[in-house]
């Protein structure tokens, strides 16, 4: 399987929008899902926004998720979302590693929810180790740093 990153188009956005209200997905990344008008309002914010970088990515051609790097407290932070029908295939993993080598900014941060056992797994094959856990709104969050 071939994954790759590509500059997020407009036909990604309903695709997105579906995977991010996915339950399970929900419950993983700790992250609400937005109804309509607000995730519309946050993507056209992020797509906006020059400090943020967001990519869709593809699994042998077919948009299976996004991953994105953007500015939080001076941190520089990476997130990644892949639909649920394509978890366990090493997707994430092969996104997230392409994608950290896109970009050239360090350290790069990530936080994940403690439970998520699988979004640990991938941010330690792409490099990252673990620095502690921080709190990120009321949620007790494991931060991760990638130094090289």
């Amino acid at each position: 399987m071939e994954v790759r990153l590509r500059d997020v188009e407009d036909a990604d956005l309903p695709l997105f929008f579906a995977w991010q209200r996915e339950p399970e997905s929900v419950a993983l990344s700790g992250v609400p899902p937005r109804e309509r008008d607000a995730f519309d309002e946050h993507w056209e914010r992020i797509r906006r926004d020059p400090a943020t970088v967001v990519r869709t990515v593809l699994a042998d051609g077919e948009p299976v998720g996004n991953v994105l790097a953007f500015e939080e407290s001076g941190r520089r932070v990476v997130g990644y979302r892949i639909a649920r029908e394509h978890w366990g295939r090493g997707i994430a993993t092969g996104a997230l590693a392409a994608f950290v080598d896109e970009l050239v900014e360090r350290p790069l941060w990530a936080t994940v929810a403690p439970g998520n056992a699988a979004s640990v797994r991938v941010l330690e094959k792409c490099g990252f180790a673990l620095e502690g856990e921080i709190e990120e709104g009321d949620e007790r969050v494991l931060l991760f740093r990638l130094a090289a």
